[in-house]
């Protein structure tokens, strides 16, 4: 009897010591183009949040991880989840005049990692 309550008990303390892994799914959003808006707006985002914004533009500079593809919608969207990753916690926004959206998707794609910060 002793020997089947050690068989027992021993994997569950086992388990209860194991700390319980923590779920960002649920929460997880990027910042990105939104598909309805036009180039002109969608630069003039760009511009703001690459400049006065202060999101991190070099990883969509020529020969980074990036830069490819070379389009207007893929470098405002990972601008705009620059800006909105680093400043989400002290009232930044995704919403650059209405230029982009929110997803739950992952948008990262081969070398290029879109940062998500809990």
């Amino acid at each position: 009897m002793a020997t089947f309550m050690l068989k027992l008990v021993l994997p569950l303390l086992f388990l209860s010591m194991i700390p319980p892994k923590t779920a960002y799914a649920e929460f997880e959003q990027w910042c990105v183009a939104d598909e309805q808006t036009t180039d002109s707006e969608l630069q003039a985002a760009l511009d703001w949040a690459c400049g006065k914004g202060g999101a991190d533009c070099s990883k969509i500079q020529v020969n980074q991880p990036c830069y490819l593809p070379n389009t207007l919608k893929g470098h405002a969207s990972y601008a705009f989840n620059s800006y909105y990753q680093k400043f989400k916690h002290s009232g930044g926004s995704c919403y650059f005049r209405g230029a982009s959206i929110t997803t739950e998707v992952d948008p990262s794609y081969g070398s290029c990692h879109y940062d998500f910060i809990p």
